[in-house]
């Protein structure tokens, strides 16, 4: 078959009329293609179409689709209720419930009335594909092709090449999702393929932190933001997406890993759930949405003023930001060369970005005492806020000549209690680490986990981009940091990462 997407008079059915189907159904139509919405419900199909012609309308409306072309679209969906009513259909896409037999009885079923050419797809975000397929007299035809809500709107499609899928329909999906104006990015059919699995260290390290007693849920997603550049924090998220859902998520990747304790569910988690405080459905979650409730404010330092005089060390990201801030606000700063890796001193504050080291373990390791640690940012010259930690030999003076210096420099300060990595640094080191494994075991591209990473969940950066932005050696460093503190096999470093670090090379080199 040729690897050209399908023709536009070629029938996409969209099996499933919930909020995927429907989206879905939309973008195909909205495409060119004659499409065919089924549901065995009554109708489901039916009332589907009438809101999406709804949606189309509203968009007309913003002057982001012509009249012409909703009515085209609109003209070219069609409610069916029956398998049989899909013969004709070039390309099948599956979003019915996440049920490994029900998936595998529906291809089975469709394989009797649809011609042999026709391509099998299934929206499954998580159940293996090479399964799915196993039961199919043409287990060749079938594939994954994921979706993310809402999908008129994300751009990313997964297409998941299971064990059998053949390597020609799978380009061919990938044109065709491409032609209809999304990104798709190859992955092969492992636990939670690219996103589900890459991701799942946002939630996990903000979650043991928590756990930890290192701050709370407010000033952890507040950090996430300002220093970030993530559009939501990793508790408000987790309160949006449904702690329900995004558990099991959880526990099907550590299950499917064979309990593999990158992948641990947190206690937590676990506990908000039992409660029922599934997040912003259920009313309740990390937060309150009951009765107009008021969100908690992240904790920030009381102003103090900057009583020390200020020295920066080197060039790195970090010291050219600061400097430029400090000038910017009116107030001197000396700049050194770099000696230790010291990044600033403030009075007796002796400031670094963060290793992956407590400052407490820092200060025993350097024999200095006054050790403040700043956390990752995206951009230093546009950050908001940072999280520091001090070391538990610091003056009661010398938090305050750090938190004046940060301060002066216009940044909200974050303490946080002393934990390894701070709260950014550790968490883009890890989905870092995670996106690197899935590289090196062949399950996507270099490329492929970076545009997936920040399609289909919006990262501000890819995660192999941001570690070359980093330093390898020092992401390396930062790893084997938290490896060495909590002796956990969880914070293993990716052979990938180390091959790049002793080659010298860079993930986008």
């Amino acid at each position: 078959m040729s690897h050209n997407a399908l023709e536009t008079n070629q029938i996409i059915a969209v099996i499933g009329s919930g909020a995927m189907g429907a989206g879905i159904a939309q973008v195909a139509a909205v495409a060119g293609h004659p499409v065919l919405l089924m549901d065995i419900r009554p109708a489901a199909a039916a009332n589907a179409i009438a809101a999406i012609v709804a949606q189309l309308e509203k968009l007309a409306e913003k002057g982001k689709m012509t009249p012409e072309a909703v009515r085209a679209a609109a003209s070219r969906l069609v409610a069916v209720d029956q398998l049989a009513d899909l013969s004709k259909a070039a390309l099948v896409i599956e979003a019915i419930a996440e049920n490994l037999e029900a998936k595998r009885g529906l291809f089975k079923e469709l394989e009797s009335i649809v011609g042999t050419d026709c391509i099998f797809s299934t929206n499954s975000s998580s159940i293996s594909i090479t399964s799915i397929a196993a039961v199919l007299a043409q287990p060749q035809r079938l594939l994954g092709m994921h979706f993310f809500n809402p999908a008129p709107l994300m751009k990313l499609v997964e297409v998941i090449s299971g064990l059998a899928t053949d390597a020609g329909l799978a380009e061919t999906v990938a044109a065709t999702a491409t032609a209809w104006g999304k990104t798709a990015v190859h992955a092969k059919s492992t636990p939670g393929f690219i996103v589900n699995r890459v991701a799942r260290p946002y939630y996990a390290e903000a979650l043991r932190v928590l756990q930890e007693g290192a701050s709370d849920p407010a000033t952890i997603d507040a950090c996430f933001r300002e220093a970030g550049g993530f559009r939501m924090g990793p508790f408000e998220l987790m309160d949006l997406i449904g702690h329900d859902v995004n558990l099991a998520v959880t526990k099907s990747v550590w299950n499917s890993f064979y309990h593999d304790q990158r992948f641990l569910p947190s206690l937590i988690q676990q506990e908000l759930v039992d409660a029922g405080f599934l997040g912003r459905k259920s009313g309740r979650g990390f937060f309150d949405y009951q009765n107009a409730a008021s969100k908690p404010a992240p904790h920030t330092e009381a102003v103090v003023p900057l009583s020390a005089p200020v020295t920066l060390f080197g060039d790195s990201d970090a010291a050219v930001a600061l400097a430029a801030r400090i000038s910017a606000a009116g107030l001197s700063v000396v700049r050194k060369a770099q000696t230790d890796g010291r990044l600033a001193e403030a009075g007796d504050a002796i400031i670094f970005v963060t290793d992956g080291r407590t400052a407490t373990h820092r200060a025993f390791d350097t024999r200095l005492n006054n050790i403040v640690l700043i956390d990752l940012a995206l951009d230093y010259s546009q950050a908001t806020r940072l999280a520091v930690s001090f070391a538990d030999q610091c003056t009661a003076t010398t938090r305050q000549q750090a938190t004046g210096f940060l301060q002066a420099a216009g940044l909200q300060v974050s303490q946080i209690a002393d934990v390894p990595g701070l709260l950014l640094m550790r968490t883009v080191a890890m989905l870092a680490n995670e996106a690197a494994d899935a590289v090196n075991q062949g399950v996507c591209s270099v490329a492929g986990a970076d545009a997936a990473m920040k399609l289909g969940v919006n990262y501000p950066r890819g995660p192999l981009s941001w570690a070359d932005q980093i330093g390898l050696p020092r992401l390396l460093v930062v790893l084997n940091h938290l490896c060495q503190t909590y002796g956990e096999d969880r914070y293993r470093v990716s052979p990938l990462i180390q091959r790049q670090v002793f080659a010298g090379k860079k993930f986008h080199d």
